[in-house]
């Protein structure tokens, strides 16, 4: 039976945890070193049967280093302090872009007066400066 049609109490093993987060299994392994808080149960021949509470902090710590980019050491000082436990929460609604409002046309005969008024300015003062 696959994850998606497991209830939300089921246990899942190492692979469906795997395939639900989108990593390698190999990674979780990793996770169990460095996070003591993610312990699932391991019957014979060590096959991992992850709990609800284990694939809830499981998703937490995908979430904490691949959206909001903690480090591993970031999120274990947030584990043992007790503020990562409480699930994220919800995302926001990002506003709508604003459309981009067109600038005034200048006649490009009156770019090219204003350049050349510009231009004669600037060699006057330099002028004025080497005197």
């Amino acid at each position: 039976m696959a994850a998606t049609q497991k209830s939300a109490s089921a246990f899942r093993t190492i692979g469906e945890l795997a395939d639900e987060l989108g990593l390698p299994q190999h990674i979780l392994r990793y996770w169990e070193t460095r996070f003591p808080q993610l312990r699932p149960l391991q019957r014979a021949g060590n096959r991992r049967y992850y709990r609800p509470d284990d694939v809830a902090l499981a998703k937490r710590i995908n979430l904490l280093l691949n959206r909001d980019g903690y480090t591993v050491k970031g999120v274990q000082k947030l584990l043992s302090s007790g503020i990562a436990t409480t699930p994220p929460a919800p995302e926001v609604q990002k506003p709508e872009p604003q459309p981009i409002q067109p600038t005034p046309t200048v006649p490009l005969q009156e770019l090219r007066a204003i350049r050349d008024r510009l231009a004669k300015a600037l060699a006057a003062d330099d002028v004025a400066a080497r005197i």
